[in-house]
């Protein structure tokens, strides 16, 4: 064990040694996700209906359970027995303060992020602490847990201000804690005008240094992780500071334009996509550590007879991206660890209480493709074309990209606030009810199934991680 810092392009420990970090995000957990638990829409707004439907006790009996069990000693066990040392936590803001009482911090937001830390601690495996969703929502997707699409985050310096607060906190609760093996600011922000970027990471930067001057700290790319064109010498006001990128590949998601073979024009795609991004940092010596990744999976109930040819084909984008990583000896965490069965390193069972309760909404949900995040809208498809075109003949073109293009196109635009927000919106009490009459014991239960002994193990996903673990090529 060692306090880790950031040398040059590395990331060593106090001996000055290279220290590899691999593994997955912890998503879905203290930031819950629609595609990652089943629910519709954002988290705020499930938490307040399963509060309306079944009482403020019993919601917040299942939601305490559900972060109990939804990792645990065995999970962690199970995490380095793959031969990974590093699990990057997403967190939400709200665990620490209540919008109606800000800069009241919430102790009790520390009891299971303590409590993971101090787990994978004991398993020989580093942390990095990531605020996944940040007041006012610093980016327009899901996952900012706002409920709308535009980040109010960059609009209202309050908000801004309160996150400085909040890393304050947070950085004097974790000062000297050496299986934190860094800070990971701002998840994935996306600021239109840049600038209001740097200024914050500069703010933030200053804020955690004043309580922590020791660990490292992960600025993410602008648009999602993906830009630092507007940089510029930034990097000059940062000491001890890696840059992380997300490198998702379209050639792992339902809408690729083609089935991925790993030929030589397709791996070269993967690479182009890897290299440009990461471009500015290796045009100035800066450590570079690929915070997310991964294709998604198939599903048997939804994809039948085909879910094991579409599967193997991400698994094989996956090999490549890993083979391009191992080259250059990069720290990554994949997304994610845990989910229902989309894109997790392991899943909830279909038998359990969870999944038998909410089979036929997942379902549902599903077909209507309410969810962003690797959607597959065959189904809906004529619902929207007609807007989609209606739109296009009434807008012309040189208006039509509106930021965050190009990563998202103007269907894509459409898809979130017609189909991920208002159609989601519509399902939330619904998702809630299924909770309706149900005691103590059998919420309990239904929380229970994210238990890991209640969990199946994807074992290609894991079999392709543990082949590229640090245990696996650096030790």
């Amino acid at each position: 064990m060692s306090l880790l810092k950031i040398s040059g392009t590395k990331i060593v420990d106090e001996q000055g040694q290279e220290v590899i970090l691999r593994g997955a995000g912890l998503g879905g957990w203290m930031n819950m996700e629609n595609f990652i638990t089943g629910y519709p829409g954002c988290e705020h707004q499930i938490r307040e209906a399963l509060t309306e439907a079944i009482g403020q006790d019993k919601a917040a009996f299942f939601f305490d359970k559900f972060l109990e069990y939804f990792f645990s000693d065995d999970d962690a066990a199970f995490f380095k027995s793959l031969g990974l040392n590093c699990i990057r936590i997403a967190f939400n803001y709200r665990h620490f303060e209540d919008d109606l009482n800000p800069r009241v911090l919430k102790e009790s937001g520390f009891k299971h992020l303590d409590r993971v830390i101090d787990i994978c601690a004991r398993h020989g495996i580093y942390t990095i602490l990531d605020m996944h969703t940040a007041p006012g929502g610093q980016n327009t997707d899901w996952h900012a847990d706002h409920g709308g699409h535009i980040a109010n985050f960059w609009n209202h310096k309050d908000f801004q201000d309160r996150s400085l607060w909040l890393w304050s906190n947070l950085a004097k609760h974790y000062k000297g804690n050496k299986w934190i093996a860094g800070y990971n600011p701002l998840n994935e922000p996306t600021d239109s005008k840049h600038t209001r970027l740097i200024e914050f990471y500069n703010n933030v930067y200053k804020a955690i240094r004043e309580e922590d001057p020791d660990h490292a700290i992960f600025f993410d790319g602008n648009t999602f992780a993906s830009d630092f064109s507007q940089f510029g010498d930034a990097h000059k006001n940062w000491e001890n500071t890696g840059y992380s990128i997300h490198d998702y590949s379209n050639f792992g998601f339902p809408n690729a334009s083609q089935r991925y073979e790993g030929n030589e024009e397709q791996f070269k795609r993967l690479r182009r996509s890897y290299e440009k991004k990461r471009q500015w940092m290796d045009e100035r010596g800066l450590c570079v550590w690929n915070g997310e990744f991964g294709p998604v999976y198939a599903r048997r109930q939804y994809e039948g007879e085909l879910t094991d040819s579409i599967n193997e084909s991400r698994y094989k984008v996956l090999e490549d991206q890993l083979k391009i990583y191992l080259k250059d000896r990069l720290s990554w965490t994949i997304w994610l660890y845990k989910d229902i069965g989309f894109q997790g390193m392991v899943h909830t069972s279909l038998e359990t209480k969870y999944m038998t309760l909410f089979k036929d909404f997942l379902a549902k949900k599903h077909r209507l493709a309410t969810d962003a995040w690797g959607a597959d809208d065959v189904k809906v498809r004529h619902v929207y074309q007609p807007l989609i075109d209606h739109i296009l003949e009434e807008i012309p073109e040189e208006n039509r990209a509106l930021y965050p293009a190009p990563v998202w196109k103007l269907t894509d635009r459409i898809a979130r606030i017609s189909r991920n927000i208002l159609v989601a919106e519509f399902l939330v009490k619904e998702w809630a009810q299924h909770f309706v009459g149900l005691s103590e014991s059998e919420i309990d239960e239904v929380a229970a199934s994210f238990k890991f002994k209640n969990c199946l193990q994807r074992e290609g996903l894991n079999r392709v991680l543990s082949a590229n673990a640090p245990a696996a090529n650096f030790e």
